[in-house]
């Protein structure tokens, strides 16, 4: 098995991304976290939006981060996303959050596949399982 593809995003902090004492505020990563999948996902070959609406949705069924430093405002950041486990109706992805080679934020979101029209998991749509699987490194 080959290591999985990565996919990176730059991110300036925000002033609103942060508190009071200028610090990134912990629920902003996880919307970090989906940029970074988002990106990861258009590596198939079809954007999110269009697994959609190929009637098909990627729940989120948890999430879990690990911080170790702070991010502040008027940094730039990268966020970087890959496959971790690839199965039949789930799936979790893995990121890491670093200032220039300091591993700020580590973290990890697992999802299930979901027909749209049945509100039912399913498997991982034909669209894009073969795709999701060499990115995966299988």
């Amino acid at each position: 098995m080959d290591e999985p593809q990565r996919v990176s995003v730059d991110i300036e902090v925000r002033y609103k991304e942060t508190d009071q004492m200028g610090v990134v505020h912990h629920a902003n990563f996880l919307v970090w976290f989906e940029l970074a999948r988002t990106a990861l996902c258009r590596l198939t070959g079809h954007p999110y939006a269009e697994i959609e609406r190929a009637g098909f949705l990627l729940i989120v069924a948890g999430a879990e981060l690990r911080y170790r430093q702070p991010a502040r405002y008027g940094d730039t950041v990268a966020v970087a996303c890959w496959v971790d486990r690839l199965e039949s109706r789930r799936m979790r992805f893995a990121y890491e959050v670093r200032r220039d080679e300091e591993l700020l934020v580590s973290g990890t979101t697992d999802h299930i596949w979901v027909d749209a029209g049945t509100r039912r998991s399913c498997r991982i749509p034909g669209l894009v399982a073969d795709e999701l699987r060499r990115l995966a490194g299988a």
